[in-house]
């Protein structure tokens, strides 16, 4: 479990109104109001994708996309696992800063973002976005642990979100319902629902509908989803709030539950990739996203939207109670889930962050590839520019603009000279070069002196972190650990 402890930027207390700065002049492009759409999904690697190189797996839907717009090579995650990765892209803060949204969270955790936070969905919701949560949440529900069988909140709506159809963690812990806006969706009050992260056999293994979670559930026998059924059942979700959101600005964040585990794709596409049932639910995944493409086609949308479609963090090829239902190695078929990069989720090499990231704008994204540095925490600045609103000083305190990039604007220097990779030890990148060090947030590092453990791997020569610099280069190891610890203590690291 991830956990570091830091200063909170304050943030609640004001209202969000106080947290954008002046209105100033507005972007050209701000009064056309563009929808947003943000498809995030879950342990996609690097490598997962046609459009990133991918043989053993089919993405037209996604590769298309890629065609059409901005595919990064650059990208990356906030962190290296899905709650804090999540906290990040939706406030614009390193989850690492806010010690109640820097690890994985459990299915009964209070809500992580406090409400009055400026938020994406919040920022968007003030340009007159009609905003919407559907799929994984997995930041917390209630103040306390929630009780399952009354209004359920404050959650997405307290912060930013005018309406929610979510996944409350994920797919392998309980509880294993749907909760719409406030209450579980097909709630029967006859039979309660109880959840238990204490008393019961840790691990993946107490079973719901037959398949081993994290945690134990009794009752909402009526309300539990079908493991099957998960991705068809959020992607009617999505197209349906398009439809009764086309004549006004809208902000869809489509979190699916593709591709974590437990894997169960519909029948459909069981067996239809070369790369085991792994293979199959990406391409589960790539087919929601056509949906969604389509919907936006049906209704002549796809001018007038910003679609982004990315990954929490990096992938993983089996981390569930049975390898033999959610893929192994032999099933994986030498599929290259993360590329040529070193780690996977949950590790400090950029295998744990670095991340697919596609963009398209049509008429003004202008297709292509970047190698720009960019992170899912800039997204929050980014659509603070797209529409007009600058940032006071305490929002997005980690959020970079990278709309210039999007535009393909002419730029005097980089979105972000320097990002911290957040896992269990932290990344720091600055340009080329990358050290990892073993760094509790609660410990200064006392002017850039690092344990032996710290690693530098220069990445523009070697992408794949074979080669350890660190007893090399001893002077570029403590700037970089100085450069963490400025970044560490200050609270921000954007101007």
């Amino acid at each position: 479990m991830l956990r570091l402890v830091l200063p909170i930027v304050t943030v609640a207390a004001l209202g969000v109104a106080a947290l954008l700065g002046s209105a100033g002049e507005a972007a050209p492009y701000a009064s056309a109001k563009p929808n947003v759409v943000f498809i995030l999904a879950d342990d996609v690697g690097y490598g997962d994708l046609g459009c990133y190189g991918a043989l053993k797996v089919r993405t037209p839907n996604i590769d298309r996309l890629a065609a059409q717009g901005l595919r990064f090579t650059d990208a990356h995650s906030a962190s290296a696992v899905c709650t804090p990765s999540r906290y990040a892209l939706l406030t614009g803060q390193y989850a690492w800063r806010n010690p109640a949204g820097d690890h994985i969270l459990p299915g009964n955790a209070a809500l992580s973002i406090k409400p009055g936070t400026l938020t994406l969905p919040a920022l968007l919701k003030a340009a007159g976005y009609r905003t919407a949560a559907v799929g994984k949440w997995h930041l917390g529900l209630g103040d306390t642990a929630p009780d399952w069988n009354m209004d359920i909140k404050p959650g997405p709506l307290e912060v930013g979100f005018d309406e929610c159809f979510i996944i409350p963690a994920t797919g392998d812990r309980t509880p294993c319902v749907f909760v719409e806006n406030h209450r579980i969706h097909g709630y029967d009050p006859k039979d309660p629902i109880a959840v238990d992260y204490k008393n019961c056999v840790p691990g993946h293994s107490n079973p719901v509908a037959g398949i081993g979670r994290i945690g134990a559930m009794t009752g909402g026998t009526a309300a539990l989803w079908k493991d099957e059924e998960i991705a068809d059942t959020l992607t009617a979700r999505a197209v349906a709030f398009i439809e009764r959101n086309k004549t006004v600005p809208f902000f869809l964040y489509l979190a699916t539950h593709d591709i974590h585990v437990p894997r169960m794709p519909a029948a459909r596409f069981r067996g239809s990739s070369q790369a085991g049932v792994r293979g199959d639910v990406i391409q589960q995944f790539d087919a929601c996203v056509g949906e969604v493409l389509k919907t936006l086609d049906r209704h002549k949308l796809a001018n007038n939207t910003v679609v982004f479609v990315t990954s929490d963090n990096g992938g993983i090829l089996d981390h569930g109670d049975l390898p033999e239902r959610d893929g192994d190695v032999r099933s994986n078929n030498g599929h290259a889930f993360n590329g040529a990069l070193r780690g996977t989720k949950g590790t400090p090499y950029e295998g744990g962050t670095r991340v697919p990231l596609v963009v398209r704008w049509p008429g003004k994204v202008k297709p292509g590839t970047s190698d720009e540095l960019v992170c899912l925490v800039d997204v929050l600045a980014t659509c603070a520019a797209l529409t007009g609103q600058p940032l006071s000083g305490e929002a997005g305190p980690d959020s970079f603009d990278m709309l210039p990039v999007l535009l393909g604007q002419k730029q005097d220097k980089p979105v972000r000279d320097n990002l911290i990779e957040h896992s269990r030890r932290m990344g720091v990148r600055q340009g080329q070069w990358k050290l990892i060090i073993r760094a509790d947030a609660r410990q200064p590092t006392k002017g850039g002196k690092v344990n032996s453990s710290a690693e530098l791997y220069n990445l523009a020569e070697d992408l794949g972190e074979t080669n350890d610099l660190a007893r090399k280069y001893p002077e570029k190891v403590k700037e970089l650990a100085v450069l963490w610890e400025r970044l560490r203590t200050k609270g921000c690291s954007r101007p």
